[in-house]
């Protein structure tokens, strides 16, 4: 069982997911305040529940389609940053923060090579013949230089 989750975990952008849920959920609980306040407040409080729903979305997004993880990513930054101006400064600055992060690691994340990739990447040393520019396997090798330059 331990080993079906970490396979899963590490075949997706876990961490950035589940910094862009707690984000999301910072965001909207806020100013989910008690109904007299929440009266107080009119609609105010509606752009601060969309968008920590929204940035919940994205998280689960990266979760359960990682191959939408750029546009994830880019949302979930937009969203942290749009959320500063129009939610509580972004739910006291710290969903704003966790939202950067979340889509930072979210957008950056790139699938782990299977076995056989893993293998063929280390049987190949940099500057090896069957190594390409940067050492990657499988790449053209870099032209010979002509005579004389």
């Amino acid at each position: 069982m331990a080993g079906a989750w970490r396979r899963w975990r590490r075949s997706r952008p876990f961490w950035g997911g589940l910094v862009t849920v707690l984000a999301g959920a910072e965001i909207s609980v806020l100013p989910l305040a008690p109904l007299k306040v929440m009266l107080h407040q009119g609609v105010a409080g509606i752009p601060s529940v969309l968008m920590g729903l929204l940035m919940i979305l994205m998280g689960l997004t990266a979760w359960f389609a990682p191959h939408h993880r750029s546009l994830a990513g880019i949302v979930t930054a937009l969203l942290a940053c749009a959320a500063l101006v129009l939610s509580n400064l972004g739910g006291f600055l710290i969903g704003t923060v966790l939202g950067i992060v979340g889509g930072g690691l979210t957008f950056a994340w790139r699938p782990v090579a299977g076995p056989a990739g893993g293998a063929a990447a280390r049987a190949v040393p940099d500057g090896a013949p069957g190594a390409g520019p940067g050492g990657a396997p499988g790449s053209l090798p870099e032209p010979a230089s002509a005579p004389g330059s």
